[in-house]
């Protein structure tokens, strides 16, 4: 396989499985000028093999569309993948003993940055205090985010840096996090930030995502960041790169070239972090989290975007939160019209904390439910964060796929890396072997949401599917039996049986390895091949 072929290249895939509604038996596939051309099988495609420029014998592998990432936060990847990570730290002591690594392997970063701890897996419980990062550190400037990245720990001389804050010796949140975060932030040189770019496109091409929705915004990156990114991505070498910028200024997501205002435009927090917002107290704390915006404020800004012709979008975890953003988007129905909300298919990212009347006005008001799974996987079940901090009964309701998907809203998965790691076969297997089995979903509904649902919430429903005239956005897979799960089971059982016309998927049952990426092209140029084992 070449390292690369140029949109205007014809080129003919043959002796695969292609995954087409167009064919569901088809074997072979030509992509012409950046588009899928034909799809069909294998004897149909000798008519083809004179005609092209590169034939790719495919050996038996897989062909699906690429994935769509719908929520990604690409510097602060790059920089977990090529900085400190803590998320794999099984302790309080482990993690500061990564910390000492890493400063005395970085003499002359100016600011240290890390991410990933998360003090709730650990014996203990306990946080690193401001004492233990000065100790592992040697009174060099820390700054360390919490797994959920809405909350952070950082060393006194990090502090010192930060203007005119007092903050306490515990993790900081709200307007403490943004301050020493931007603190951090601007210590990232030109050259740090555009490695790490590069470093987070490339793994995310590496694992058949074709196309990462970015949520940028004046609190979480900079404006210079997210400019940077969509030049970067603009060269071509790389994913497809959908920018939104959380801000209420509609002018300036604009100017900055972004599709919408939108992504990480706060409502709330994090439940890890105490700090999305809830109708009733936290199990595990005497509050209701804290809230950024309400039903005004959303209102406001779902009409500002509306009128300018751009999608606004929240993020929004706890139930109050939730319920602001569907009063306000519900009021500015009320004043522009349902038409003209529905069509501007606005969206919430995470909406985790959901009820039938939550549910129900996101199909109402035509709103994307732009979700993680892997957070069920990593915090959900009887023990896991959720039941600490919300009791076992509401946990149980958390990230309703199943609820969603049966009340016609339209779902984009996502990975909200570096909170999880991208992994977008692993985000399939999450929705379909959800911790609670009434959320599940079947494996061909969450690949659709993975692919075609990341492409329908940016406004094109023709694409994210292998079909004549769709971008020639798709990923090659080595993997094993392709299966067909059965109408009556979402999940447990599994056919082969050809009369069901329906393409097949991998098994991604857990036990089951993962398909391995081959190849990944976006518009018809080769971004990704695999190196020869």
């Amino acid at each position: 396989m070449s390292e690369r072929a140029a949109e205007s290249q014809t080129v003919l895939l043959r002796r695969g499985e292609v995954h087409s509604p167009a064919d569901p038996f088809a074997t072979a596939m030509v992509v012409e000028r950046g588009q899928v051309a034909w799809v069909g099988s294998e004897g149909a495609a000798d008519a083809f093999a004179d005609g092209v420029d590169e034939v790719v014998d495919l050996d038996g592998a897989l062909v699906t569309p690429a994935f769509t990432d719908a929520h990604v936060h690409t510097t602060a990847t790059g920089l977990a993948l090529t900085g400190l990570d803590l998320s794999d730290a099984p302790s309080l002591e482990a993690a500061l003993g990564l910390v000492r690594d890493f400063a005395a392997a970085r003499p002359g970063d100016r600011v240290l940055l890390g991410h990933g701890w998360d003090a709730a897996r650990w014996p203990g419980g306990r946080p690193p205090t401001r004492r233990d990062l000065d100790e592992a550190t040697g009174g060099r400037p820390l700054y360390l985010s919490r797994i959920d990245v809405h909350s952070a720990v950082v060393s006194t001389a990090l502090l010192d840096l930060t203007t005119g804050l007092d903050a306490p010796d515990a993790p900081l949140t709200a307007d403490a996090h943004h301050a020493v975060r931007a603190t951090a932030l601007g210590a990232v040189t030109a050259a740090q930030r555009a490695e790490a770019q590069r470093a987070a496109l490339a793994r995310a091409v590496s694992l058949g995502i074709g196309t990462v929705h970015e949520c940028a915004g004046p609190e979480i990156s900079s404006e210079d960041d997210f400019t940077g990114l969509l030049d970067l991505a603009a060269r071509g070498d790389g994913p497809r790169v959908v920018g939104y910028w959380a801000e209420q200024d509609v002018a300036k997501a604009q100017e900055l070239g972004a599709v919408g205002a939108a992504g990480d435009l706060f409502v709330d927090g994090a439940l890890g972090s105490h700090t999305a917002c809830l109708h009733q107290p936290y199990t595990d704390a005497d509050h209701t989290g804290t809230a950024y915006l309400d039903a005004g404020a959303v209102a406001a800004h779902v009409v500002a975007c509306t009128e300018a012709g751009l999608q606004a979008g929240f993020h929004a975890i706890g139930d109050a939160a939730v319920t602001a953003v569907v009063e306000g988007v519900r009021a500015a129905a009320e004043k522009l019209g349902l038409a003209r909300i529905r069509a501007a298919r606005h969206r919430v990212e995470h909406a985790e904390m959901l009820t039938p009347e939550t549910i129900a006005a996101f199909a109402e008001l035509g709103l994307t439910a732009s979700v993680q799974p892997a957070f069920d996987t990593l915090w959900g079940g009887e023990e896991g964060m959720y039941t600490r901090r919300l009791g076992a009964d509401r946990a149980r309701l958390l990230n309703p796929f199943a609820a969603l998907l049966r009340a016609g809203v339209p779902l984009a998965f996502g990975s909200d890396s570096p909170v999880t790691p991208l992994d977008p076969w692993g985000t399939v297997r999450a929705a379909a072997f959800h911790r609670t089995p009434e959320h599940r979903v079947s494996v061909r509904a969450a690949f659709t949401a993975h692919t075609r649902g990341g492409w329908r919430a940016i406004g094109r429903d023709d694409a994210g599917v292998l079909v004549p005239g769709a971008p020639a956005d798709y990923a090659v897979w080595r993997t094993g039996e392709l299966l067909v799960q059965a109408p009556d089971d979402r999940v447990a059982r599994w056919s082969t049986d050809p009369r069901s016309g329906t393409p097949g998927l991998p098994d991604l049952t857990p036990g089951h390895d993962l398909p391995v990426c081959l190849r990944t092209v976006v518009g018809g140029r080769t971004v990704f091949v695999r190196p020869s084992e």
